[in-house]
């Protein structure tokens, strides 16, 4: 006897494990049932798959019992190899979300960071300034190129303060003393000396 079996088991075109469950039934019937597993399928998922159940005679086994189970077979087995690619697809997704999610949560922190330093800089200027310290204080404002993005506002902290402690310009120095020096001249003008008529008075 030749049934040929196994040969149309090999010709169908599935992945992973087919688990075939042969009983009696009622009469002369077989109950089959045909169930695909597939471990390479990660996804629960899978065992929401119910098998195929099949209630015949064995002759209406031989003669349709592959026609019967070539088509879901295949439909379940691509389903599990889908599944499989799309699991493995969503743990890449997630991996590279929480590798974003890592970056950003770094990238947030070095900002925070940099705000504090700014903030705390910014404050030890002002409190120099208020101490009078105005060249120290210029000293402790931020370098721009380490807060390029704040640039207008420590460009303008900058110029203020050196706006206070600034060595004034040559012609406001000649303004202040010029009207000293005018005073002087006034005072000698008024009470003339003659010490060549105070010596012939002794």
């Amino acid at each position: 006897m030749n049934a040929n079996f196994f040969n149309q088991i090999q010709a169908l075109d599935f992945t992973g494990v087919l688990q075939l469950n042969i009983s009696k039934g009622i009469e002369n019937n077989l109950i089959v049932t045909v169930l695909l597993n597939n471990e390479q399928c990660g996804d629960s998922a899978k065992n929401g798959i119910p098998p195929l159940t099949f209630n015949a005679t064995p002759q209406e086994f031989d003669e349709g019992f592959f026609e019967q189970i070539t088509t879901p077979i295949q439909k379940v087995s691509g389903l599990m190899v889908d599944m499989e690619k799309f699991q493995k697809q969503l743990d890449e997704v997630k991996k590279q979300s929480a590798m974003e999610k890592e970056k950003k949560e770094k990238a947030k922190k070095e900002k925070e960071a940099k705000d504090k330093k700014f903030k705390e800089s910014m404050s030890k200027a002002d409190e120099l300034e208020k101490e009078g310290k105005f060249r120290e204080a210029w000293m402790k404002v931020p370098d721009l190129a380490e807060f390029p993005e704040k640039a207008d506002e420590i460009r303008k902290r900058k110029t203020s303060l050196s706006d206070k402690f600034g060595t004034p310009s040559l012609f406001g120095a000649m303004e202040e003393v010029k009207p000293e020096q005018q005073k002087e001249e006034e005072v000698t003008a008024d009470y003339p000396i003659d010490e060549t008529d105070e010596e012939e008075q002794y």
